[in-house]
């Protein structure tokens, strides 16, 4: 420990394979990478991360990852993709069109909750006819409790800047969305300088043409106490890190009814006396819900 503690500390704000740009305290950038294979000693390194390194020539060599408070990320049948870590709250984007993926939505949240990540919903393109019938399907979740915020990013900027800043005040926060909600509007609006930094990024790493292929920190104040993380869009959202009697609890409008189960280990799809049944059939949670947590929990229960 002593060791680690005479090295100098950075922050992880882009990766690209084995290279990673951390910044110093002092806000310098410099290209580091992991010692041995791609790993610190806390396993993979994320955007967010706090690490340990030191000096190698005009780079650095990261020697350890410091302990977490929270990682967000997604694991299917072949990979896990870690989004960030150390984050104070989530945005998932969603707009009224093209029309979103509830599953997708419902999943997001669930990793958000698994990891004690605060997360609000943003709900774009506003402007839009459709926009109607997205706050119908977004009901809900409101009904939950979970914050929803409507935006017009590309029509209606300084609305939705000034909307967005006051939550993003001295917090780290992840976007996340699929593709075509508005997040790269989102990041441009709120973060001026963001195309500059994507520039600086891909020249450092040297990755060639820049794409969101993996996620990246983006300052939105001069003082550096205010940051947003964007990543790439996804189609998929895999839950294989959830233990499948936890999946009920991470839902906030079935762990509240399925405190009435009569069974402690209900799975409540056929037990008798299942409280999340009952409030289904009393309308207190939707069918929609309902059939996304049945969904979630027959693959989980494969594994």
């Amino acid at each position: 420990m002593a060791r680690e503690n005479a090295l100098d500390v950075g922050l992880v704000v882009a990766g690209h394979g084995r290279h990673y740009l951390v910044e110093t305290p002092e806000g310098r950038r410099l290209i580091a990478h992991p010692r041995g294979k791609g790993r610190g000693k806390s396993g993979d390194i994320v955007v967010g991360d706090r690490v340990r390194w030191q000096a190698s020539g005009d780079e650095g060599v990261i020697e350890h990852v410091e302990p977490r408070r929270n990682l967000l990320f997604r694991q299917d049948e072949w990979k896990t993709k870690s989004f960030a870590a150390n984050l104070d709250q989530l945005l998932v984007l969603v707009a009224a069109e093209p029309v979103f993926s509830e599953s997708q939505l419902a999943r997001a949240l669930i990793a958000a909750e698994a990891a004690e990540i605060p997360a609000r919903i943003i709900l774009n393109k506003a402007d839009l006819p459709a926009i109607s019938a997205a706050r119908a399907r977004l009901g809900p979740y409101a009904a939950m409790g979970t914050q929803i915020v409507e935006l017009a990013l590309k029509r209606r900027p300084e609305e939705a800047r000034a909307a967005l800043q006051p939550l993003l005040v001295g917090r780290t926060t992840l976007a996340i969305g699929p593709s075509g909600v508005g997040k790269s509007t989102l990041i441009n609006l709120l973060a001026p300088d963001a195309r500059a930094q994507v520039g600086e990024i891909s020249q450092a790493l040297n990755s060639g043409r820049h794409t969101t292929t993996a996620s990246e920190w983006y300052w939105l104040d001069d003082a550096r106490s205010s940051a947003l993380i964007d990543t790439p869009g996804f189609q998929e959202f895999g839950l294989r890190q959830i233990d499948v009697q936890q999946l009920a609890a991470l839902m906030p409008d079935l762990r509240d009814a399925a405190t009435q189960c009569r069974f402690y280990n209900c799975t409540h799809l056929h037990e008798p006396g299942c409280g999340v049944r009952a409030a289904l059939e009393r309308g207190e949670i939707s069918e929609t819900r309902y059939r996304i947590y049945a969904e979630i929990r027959a693959e989980l229960a494969r594994i």
